[in-house]
């Protein structure tokens, strides 16, 4: 008898597959502890090394995850809905919200690393930003962590010659954040663009963000313009892939 796909593809795999759709089915909920490679292995009559291969499927994948001397669980993290539109409405900042409350859905978002500090512009910081030769800016960068994980690496940068004495050089940017300021500077934000792309993380970004291997990076490059078309704000944001969600709700 020939064949099926199913029956060709690699051992682990399959295991992969069943406990995947066991997952989706409810069998294994958030938190469950999976079947561990001792079980797989009497269960399946496969060897330590194939049940590991099926176990690090899921793990890569992001479904499950490892709990030293404990086993693999089924990941109970629930993904962060980012709202791109409705977070940068002025509704949003212009009355002293920050534009990460859009996203939160009453859970606790922190950002529990800053640093602000004024340096040359990368070149590609630069050009965007349309500055002279040896442009400054200042510098924002953050680490947010959702329900006591990391899940975003955010680096602002601003021309230094127009947020220069304003509280977004501080830490705390106060009420409606860093755009409140601009408005409050004669700058407000009346347009942005996103660019989405991803990739795999680098080593220091996935320590930073404490991701399962295999998990790629949602990398996304925002440019905030004022009302006559200047750039006033270059946003580069690395979200874990496994945490968020990208929503975009809108007209036609």
């Amino acid at each position: 008898m020939a064949n099926t796909d199913d029956d060709r593809r690699p051992k682990y795999q399959r295991i992969a597959d069943s406990l995947r759709e066991a997952i989706r089915s409810g069998e294994y909920g958030p938190g469950d502890r999976l079947p561990g490679e001792n079980d797989l292995m009497a269960t399946h009559g496969v060897a330590r090394m194939t049940a590991r291969q099926a176990l690090s499927v899921l793990r890569d994948e992001g479904v499950a995850e490892a709990r030293k001397g404990a086993g693999v669980f089924v990941r109970a993290f629930r993904p962060l809905r980012r709202r791109g539109i409705q977070r940068l409405s002025q509704e949003q900042w212009g009355n002293g919200r920050s534009i990460w409350s859009a996203d939160m859905e009453n859970r606790a978002l922190e950002v529990d690393q800053v640093t602000v500090s004024e340096e040359a512009a990368p070149d590609r910081i630069g050009a965007v930003l349309e500055l002279a030769d040896a442009g400054t800016v200042c510098v924002r960068r953050r680490r947010f962590v959702l329900d006591g994980k990391p899940v975003m690496l955010a680096t602002s940068y601003l021309p230094a010659s127009v947020v220069a004495g304003s509280a977004i050089t501080r830490e705390d940017t106060g009420p409606g954040g860093t755009y409140a300021r601009l408005a409050e500077l004669g700058y407000k934000p009346a347009h942005f663009r996103e660019e989405i792309r991803s990739r795999m993380p680098s080593k220091d970004e996935a320590a930073q963000l404490g991701m399962s291997a295999g998990t790629p990076v949602v990398l996304v490059c925002r440019t905030a313009f004022t009302d006559d078309g200047r750039p006033v704000e270059v946003s580069e944001m690395t979200l874990d892939a496994a945490s968020y969600i990208l929503e975009y709700d809108f007209d036609a």
